[in-house]
């Protein structure tokens, strides 16, 4: 899931501290390195972009690349709009901020999902940086309901949604909200 790289309307978090056209050149060269690092031929890669108009008129994104509409809603809305709009079987949704993504951690949630009817990547700051169901039944009416998101509860609220126990949790990384997070996450100040 993300969101089309337009100053001030992505990363404005990011923004504030770094400028919001930086904040804006990040998130795009951060995606087309998070691309590079997932493709892989056991997975399908689905781009669920924001705003809904960019989906299809960005040339941004990779062209071989499907993209679908987010759609409206907060993000639990979006998110199970995303989860129900693919293929029957696993799936697994991924933020695009995330720059510790990569192929074997995907592939590590996808191996989860054999046992399990849900998946987590935990991030620290209480929320989740990849969602994972099985898929085998229905999708959980109350699913992504009463969530409070941006906080400290995102992961255990989502939890609560599920009627399963037969949850697992991959590795925690962290995302890039603020220059904070930048600079832990690149500590030699390289971005890129």
């Amino acid at each position: 899931m993300l969101k089309e790289p337009r100053a001030g309307r992505v990363k404005t978090r990011l923004g504030r501290d770094i400028g919001m056209t930086a904040a804006a050149w990040w998130f795009r060269h951060q995606v087309r390195r998070l691309l590079r690092n997932i493709e892989d031929p056991r997975w399908q890669i689905v781009l669920a972009v924001a705003p809904d108009n960019a989906a299809m008129a960005s040339r941004v994104w990779p062209a071989h690349l499907q993209r679908v509409p987010q759609g409206c809603g907060n993000l639990g809305d979006r998110m199970a709009r995303m989860m129900g709009a693919v293929n029957a079987g696993p799936v697994c949704l991924i933020g695009a901020d995330i720059p510790g993504i990569n192929r074997q951690r995907i592939a590590r949630a996808f191996d989860l999902l054999g046992q399990n009817d849900a998946v987590f990547g935990p991030a620290p700051d209480g929320g989740f940086w990849l969602i994972g169901l099985k898929r085998t039944t229905p999708m959980p009416p109350r699913m992504f309901q009463n969530v409070r998101w941006s906080s400290a509860d995102a992961l255990s609220d989502t939890i609560a949604t599920l009627p399963t126990d037969k949850t697992a949790f991959c590795d925690t990384l962290r995302d890039v909200d603020t220059v904070a997070d930048l600079n832990m996450t690149f500590p030699t100040g390289h971005d890129t």
